[in-house]
């Protein structure tokens, strides 16, 4: 199992804590963090686009002249697609771009995305995120000395209501409890941070 050095606010080292190897020491499938980002990024579009067909463009119905007779090429509508302000043909239409991705697809995705951030340097245990008042600047503060100044991934194991009305407001700064952590949100972040309850219930959650 890897020990990892726990450090506390002010960013010196107070213990250290074992986490499981299957987790924290698994081997890194860039592929399967590929189909995780997807998944997610999937799931999150609006697809809202839309196009009018024929039958719901402005415009007469009425045949605009007779079938035969005048030279002309018949036509029955101004709505059809082959005049200008007409309908559209196969155009985009409201639909929901999600689709299911095997659990054990998105558990071992969580295993990589977490081994990776540790193998890089990336990911911090922080005893906890103890704060006396839900006020920004002693969250600004706290990332500074833990050298967290760009895009940062908070994880606590649950609600803190200080540390949440207190990083709200911080730029780049994401909370997220541990059942809500994601692949997108751990590789989307420069640094990870999270408190040592809630790396041990990750390290037992996902083995």
């Amino acid at each position: 199992m890897p020990k990892v050095d726990v450090v506390n606010l002010n960013n010196e080292k107070v213990g250290e804590v074992e986490l499981a190897d299957a987790v924290f020491g698994a081997k890194v499938n860039e592929a399967l963090l590929y189909e995780a980002v997807r998944h997610h990024q999937a799931g999150r579009r609006s697809g809202s686009a839309k196009t009018k067909t024929r039958h719901e463009v402005a415009g007469s119905g009425k045949k605009l002249w007779k079938q035969k007779g005048t030279g002309r090429a018949r036509m029955g509508s101004i709505r059809s697609p082959l005049w200008r302000h007409g309908g559209t043909v196969h155009g985009p239409q409201p639909r929901d771009y999600s689709y299911r991705l095997p659990r054990k697809m998105l558990l071992g995705a969580l295993r990589s995305a977490l081994t990776g951030k540790l193998r890089d340097g990336e990911l911090t245990v922080v005893e906890a995120f103890s704060f006396a008042e839900p006020k920004t600047k002693p969250v600004r503060a706290a990332l500074d000395r833990l050298e967290s100044k760009r895009k940062v991934l908070l994880v606590d194991l649950g609600e803190n209501r200080n540390l949440e009305l207190g990083a709200r407001n911080l730029e780049g700064v994401t909370l997220r409890v541990t059942r809500e952590v994601t692949v997108y949100d751990l590789l989307g972040h420069d640094r990870v941070l999270v408190s040592q309850a809630a790396a041990v219930k990750l390290s037992e959650a996902l083995q």
